[in-house]
């Protein structure tokens, strides 16, 4: 364990080829997720993620504020993601920062891309991110909560969105950092992607990595963002399927 200052680094490999919390390089952080937790909201899902947990409501297509907003083609999407004050360990002033802007913008320009916004002209949807606790990979987080929120207001869209990061650890290519990880690591990159066209719709990164490096990551996001997306229609069947036996939803109005 090595020392910059008075802040220690801890080791994020082992002699065996093992992260800090004992996962393999290409392994993801336990993932649970639940569609429709939010009654008022027309689309929700709870996203569980290490220890992260994120929440996101969708409201709409409906009326556009402010109304200079307005497109007269298509739908505009608008997206808000916040980091509660009680997020983080560190003390954070509450409402958006500048991250928290910037991470919104990306995100509604990735959602752009997937949802039909031309069958809901002059109207709004609105995307509501709320980290509740976090532990790195909140964007991606809060895109695979958002992306089940769509589907759950049954907003039209290309696909469901997948998204992880991948970072540069110890030298080597690594699938979901942590915070250690990712305060510590030489790079991060998280991506999103369509994954049965294998489409990017968002892709950043902080840190340095050689162009065979960063076509391993995007080979192991890839592959991440594919389990990931299985795990999301998992959860959106868990939702929406009738258990055997039971009278169909038409069937009991």
């Amino acid at each position: 364990m090595g020392s910059v200052g008075a802040k220690e680094i801890p080791e994020l490999l082992n002699a065996e080829g093992r992260r800090i919390d004992g996962r393999r390089l290409d392994e993801l952080r336990p993932i649970s997720m639940k569609v429709g937790p939010l009654t008022r909201a027309d689309g929700s899902a709870f996203v569980e993620w290490g220890e992260n947990k994120v929440m996101a409501a969708v409201y709409g297509p409906r009326e556009v504020h402010p109304r200079h907003l307005m497109q007269t083609s298509k739908a505009i999407i608008q997206c808000r993601y916040n980091m509660a004050a009680f997020s983080v360990d560190e003390r954070k002033r509450p409402g958006q920062d500048r991250r928290s802007q910037e991470i919104s913008k990306v995100i509604t320009e990735a959602f752009e891309s997937v949802v039909f916004t031309e069958e809901f002209p002059k109207t709004s949807i609105d995307i509501y991110i709320e980290v509740l606790q976090a532990n790195a990979g909140t964007r991606c987080a809060g895109l695979v909560a958002a992306s089940l929120a769509l589907a759950d207001a049954g907003i039209p869209m290309a696909d469901l969105v997948a998204s992880v990061a991948v970072g540069k650890v110890a030298g080597r290519i690594a699938l979901d950092l942590k915070k250690e990880e990712d305060n510590f690591g030489e790079a991060d990159m998280p991506l999103a992607l369509v994954p049965q066209s294998g489409r990017l719709v968002l892709i950043q990164m902080e840190g340095h990595m050689n162009r065979d490096e960063i076509r391993e990551a995007l080979d192991l996001g890839t592959k991440g963002c594919r389990e990931i997306y299985e795990r999301m229609r998992q959860a959106l069947r868990t939702r929406y399927e009738v258990p055997a036996g039971a009278p169909a939803p038409e069937a009991m109005a």
